[in-house]
């Protein structure tokens, strides 16, 4: 059954609406301490570029076979361009991005060595786009949103997804008939009240719910209490290394353990977690069976160091020596 479902990804397409990032890993080595303060000295060996944000919700959807569009603002500045430049590489629609003068791309840069993240420093813009760029993006969905499966709002807090986007995204889908999955941020969280997923970490439905989830009957109150608020089909918790949890209404919620092995790199996994599922929805899935899928292919990328996706095949043949969930 799952073979079916990951075959059909190449026939999927999705539209992703969300804050575009460009990930920065510098990669080195540490052998002596700084004279200067009580600081590893790193020697620069390389140094990478991978996309991040909304743009790496793009890339996992890119990398398990699907077709993706962006929508999203980059600063009209150098790593905006290598942006720009990466996702036209990879074959990927940029008609609905704009680029902003005067804002800054939002770059992560991480510094590793053996293995472990020293240090990340961020360069960003926060505040909201334009009301120019906002009115493109309301021409570009009001153009596209009926020629694709659904739609993933990726929010970062970078200042795109504001309220009145969020509820324009969410309407048109819904007059579509097209399914909404969201990333949510806290400060945001009640801006998608009526959207098909949502998928918050264990932190963002612990404060979104002002339930402090420590065990499971916590998480059972917060995710019940979510789910009636937010009027969702599902709400879906991640939670690290204790899997995730699903809840539908009228349904017992149900909990599935984490597939990570090993844990080397935790960047980007909620990104493959609602780019899986996306897929998998569009493609004929029922919610429970796409977070299946969602949860195997988190358990893959943990298992990478830095911004890391999981291609097709890697994917369907893990799902082959796995049991399926009841």
């Amino acid at each position: 059954m799952f073979e079916k479902i990951i075959r059909r990804f190449s026939g999927v397409r999705i539209l992703v609406v969300g804050d575009i990032m460009l990930d920065r890993f510098i990669w080195g080595d540490v052998s002596r301490i700084s004279p200067e303060a009580p600081v590893p000295v790193v020697v620069v060996e390389r140094e990478t570029f991978l996309l991040g944000g909304a743009a790496n919700v793009v890339n996992n959807i890119h990398s398990l076979g699907g077709k993706a569009s962006l929508c999203g603002v980059v600063g009209d500045d150098e790593m905006g361009r290598k942006v720009i430049q990466r996702l036209g590489e990879m074959g990927v629609d940029r008609s609905g991005i704009s680029v902003e003068p005067g804002r800054q791309t939002t770059v992560k840069t991480r510094i590793i060595a053996h293995h472990q993240q020293l240090v990340r420093i961020d360069r960003e813009t926060t505040q909201r786009p334009k009301v120019s760029t906002l009115r493109s993006f309301s021409g570009y969905l009001k153009q596209k949103t009926k020629s694709f499966d659904g739609i993933i709002l990726s929010d970062y807090g970078k200042g795109l997804l504001t309220r009145s986007l969020v509820r324009n995204v969410i309407r048109k889908a819904g007059e579509a008939g097209k399914f909404v999955m969201v990333d949510p941020k806290i400060k945001n969280f009640f801006f998608y009240r009526g959207a098909t997923v949502v998928t918050p970490n264990t932190a963002e439905a612990s404060s979104a719910s002002r339930i402090s989830i420590t065990d499971e009957t916590s998480l059972d109150r917060a995710g019940r209490t979510l789910l009636k608020r937010l009027k969702c089909d599902a709400l879906v918790i991640t939670r690290g290394e204790d899997g995730m949890a699903i809840f539908e209404p009228h349904r017992k919620p149900l909990l599935v353990p984490t597939e990570a092995r090993e844990v080397y790199d935790v960047t980007g996994a909620g990104d493959t977690v609602i780019g899986t599922m996306a897929l998998a929805l569009g493609a004929g899935a029922n919610i429970r069976r796409a977070a299946e899928l969602a949860n195997h292919a988190a358990g893959i990328v943990v298992g990478k160091v830095g911004t890391a996706t999981v291609g097709q095949e890697e994917l369907a043949k893990v799902m082959k020596e796995k049991p399926r969930l009841k």
